[in-house]
């Protein structure tokens, strides 16, 4: 009696018929004991929170067609989806390496997989930036594939205290590696007028930089700070109020997902270690090896293709596609977060 007492008591305790709050979401926070609850949240079209859907599936496994007894990489491990996938094509031969810079989700995933019966003698899972994939070749040898999915994984946009989302208040932090490096709040303090506008256009095409940036910077000259995700959404709202009532809401929106892409991109330098990483790929893959990137946004997707591209003339890449390869419609509508996915691809010579 005194168990279920305990146990009834840890149960966060919420308003209305549905929880709201990330850590209200208890089913949806244990996939394996409320699967029912999953399915409905992913027929809505919507992913349940902690869980991350794998995306362009299908497209991925048809261009790698893995072979038992092939040797792979999972370059962003992130909450595994890929990487069963890629284990279950393996069908218990060979081994696949996969590797990740969060070390909040990665021993999660490790346990996951575990559980699923994916164990050392067909997995190794590394605590690695995608950067450092040279370390992994030299115990692996030359891999047969590679697969880096560059976007945030869904667990990591959803729980409010990685700091990833304005729409749920938590702390300014973005770090891929809360271990490492220094919060989105302490980099704006320390950043100017100039350069704030200028990271807002680098990293994501931001239209309202200047206007952004003359408004962070004006909250710190009259003595406030920007600690919370909350915090940066109020400053980006207030500075846009002189847009036309009709859009305001909607350019809000928009303008806050870029500046938080933006700054996510310079707190954890994705550019600097996508482009080492693209620069060290055709050193470790094998030759007629393979290799799949998913990117998110215009400029990873410009740095891929580019790198595609150099290689493919220098004669190392002896096909690269043509475009990049989108979800499926079907796989789209069912899942939001697909929608500015783009895929493409290399084979070594």
């Amino acid at each position: 009696m005194d168990n279920k007492e305990k146990d009834h008591q840890r149960r966060i305790r919420y308003k209305g018929t549905h929880p709201k709050s990330f850590e209200a979401k208890y089913k949806e926070l244990n996939p394996e004991k409320y699967a029912e609850t999953i399915e409905k949240v992913i027929e809505k079209g919507m992913t349940p929170a902690g869980m991350h859907r794998p995306i362009c599936v299908t497209e991925i496994l048809d261009f790698l067609t893995i072979q038992p007894g092939q040797i792979g990489l999972d370059a962003t491990l992130g909450y595994g989806g890929h990487t069963e996938e890629l284990l279950k094509a393996l069908n218990g031969k060979g081994h696949l390496y996969a590797i990740d810079q969060d070390p909040v989700e990665l021993p999660k995933t490790k346990l996951r997989l575990e559980k699923l019966g994916y164990g050392n003698e067909i997995l190794t899972v590394n605590h690695l930036n995608f950067s450092e994939i040279d370390l992994i070749e030299s115990v692996s040898g030359k891999l047969d594939f590679v697969i880096a999915d560059l976007g945030v994984s869904s667990m990591q946009i959803d729980n409010p205290e990685r700091g990833f989302s304005f729409k749920t208040s938590g702390p300014l932090d973005l770090r891929m590696n809360p271990n490492q490096g220094v919060t989105a709040a302490s980099r704006l303090r320390e950043m100017k007028k100039d350069e704030i506008e200028g990271m807002l256009i680098e990293n994501a095409d931001e239209p309202y930089a200047s206007e952004i940036a003359s408004a962070i910077t004006s909250e710190f000259h009259q003595g406030r700070d920007i600690t919370l995700t909350s915090d940066l959404y109020k400053v980006i709202s207030n500075a846009l109020k002189f847009l036309p009532f009709q859009t305001r809401d909607d350019e809000i929106k928009k303008s806050s997902q870029r500046t938080f892409q933006a700054l996510r991109i310079d707190i954890n330098h994705e550019y600097e270690v996508l482009y080492e990483f693209l620069e060290k790929l055709p050193t470790v893959l094998k030759s007629g090896g393979k290799v799949a990137i998913l990117s998110f946004h215009s400029g990873e997707d410009r740095l891929v293709k580019k790198s595609f591209q150099h290689y493919f003339r220098e004669g190392i890449y002896k096909e690269v596609s043509e475009g990049p390869i989108r979800p499926s419609m079907e796989e789209q509508n069912s899942n939001s977060r697909a929608s500015s996915a783009k895929l493409r691809w290399a084979i070594k010579t």
